[in-house]
C-alpha cells in the first residue's frame, strides 16, 4: 500500500481536515499571534506574508491540515505529513502549531496519536523537527516517546535554514507505549 493522507481524521475532540485554498483566513486568524512563534524558528510567521509562504507549502504538501476543535468547529492549529521516504518507510510529522489557549490541554498528544496510528499503517519510522530553542516543542515530543536523534539547519517551504532538532519514533516503541 502507497501513503496518502486520509481526507479527514477524528476523535472525540479534535478533527483533521485536509486544508484547501479557501482555508487561509481561517487559519490565519490562528497564526497571527506571535506568541504562538516566540520559540518557533521562523518568529516572523504570524505576518501574512511570512504566513501566506508557509501556507503555500501546506497547499502544495497535499497532507497538511485544520485542526479543528469537535465541540464548536472553531480551527485551533495545523500539522501536516511530509518528508515520506518509501525506501526507509519513514515519513515526518510537523509544522504543527495550536492557539496558545489549547496549549496544555492534552489537544497535541491527541492529535499525533491519530497521526501516528495512521503513519504506521505505512512507515516504520516518523520523524519531527523541532527548533533547537523551541523548548515547549521539545519536551512535547519526547512525552511522545520520541528521541533526539541528530541536530540539523532544516529549510522549511520557502524559508531560510535554522538550526533544528531531528526526533525519532519507531513503530515498535509508539506500539508498546500505546498498551
Amino acid at each position: 500500500m502507497k501513503f496518502v493522507a486520509p481526507n479527514k481524521l477524528e476523535n472525540d475532540k479534535v478533527v483533521l481536515r485536509l486544508i484547501d485554498s479557501t482555508d487561509f483566513d481561517t487559519l490565519y486568524q490562528v497564526a497571527i499571534d506571535p506568541l504562538i512563534w516566540a520559540q518557533h524558528p521562523n518568529k516572523d510567521r504570524w505576518k501574512e506574508d511570512v504566513f501566506r509562504s508557509f501556507f503555500e507549502g501546506a497547499l502544495s504538501s497535499k497532507s497538511a491540515y485544520l485542526i479543528l476543535d469537535k465541540s464548536n468547529g472553531v480551527c485551533i492549529g495545523s500539522t501536516r505529513y511530509y518528508g515520506l521516504d518509501e525506501a526507509a518507510k519513514s515519513i515526518f510529522v510537523g509544522y504543527t502549531f495550536y492557539a496558545c489557549e489549547y496549549w496544555g490541554k492534552g489537544v497535541n498528544p491527541l492529535v499525533k496519536e491519530m497521526m501516528f496510528d495512521f503513519a504506521f499503517n505505512f512507515v516504520d519510522t516518523i520523524y519531527l523537527h523541532v527548533g533547537a530553542e523551541n523548548y515547549r516543542s521539545q519536551k512535547a515530543v519526547e512525552r511522545l516517546g520520541a528521541t533526539k536523534v541528530a541536530e540539523k539547519m532544516v529549510s522549511y517551504v520557502n524559508e531560510p535554514e535554522r538550526k533544528n532538532f531531528e526526533y525519532a519514533l519507531l513503530k515498535s516503541t509508539w506500539r508498546s507505549i500505546k498498551r
